[in-house]
């Protein structure tokens, strides 16, 4: 299974994957494309095989997560692709905003790996039912 991670903070790319890699999820091998921006998510989505996004709301460069998620989603090609959202802001109208736009679902930061993983797992199941 291999996680495209869009989050331009390198320890926080760097705790998801070590939160994502004590998941039990079926798949006994994990790979990681990084991204540290909405403009690198979007080349690396269309150059290599993802299986689940996991995108930062609040990116510090010209695109938003919102506006990497509606890129994605605007792609036929990309309209079963798991994404998650993630945001240190615990605003609703972010959330809803996401869900709205195709994200599958949202999870605020500080990050609990239990809560993650249940996320997680609850998106697989859901896009293989």
């Amino acid at each position: 299974m291999i996680f495209l991670l869009v989050e331009d903070s390198r320890p926080a790319r760097n705790l998801l994957k070590n939160y994502i890699s004590e998941i039990d999820i079926g798949h006994s091998r994990r790979d990681y494309v990084e991204a540290e921006s909405g403009e690198s998510a979007l080349i690396k989505l269309r150059s290599q095989s993802v299986d689940f996004v996991i995108l930062d709301w609040n990116l510090s460069t010209s695109m938003t997560g919102l506006d990497v998620l509606k890129e994605i989603r605007k792609d036929s090609k990309f309209k079963d692709l798991p994404i998650m959202m993630v945001t240190s802001e615990s605003d609703k109208t972010n959330v809803i905003e996401a869900l709205k736009n195709g994200a599958n679902d949202f999870i605020v930061k500080p990050i609990d790996k239990k809560h993650l993983a249940e996320k997680i797992l609850k998106i697989i199941v859901g896009t293989m039912a």
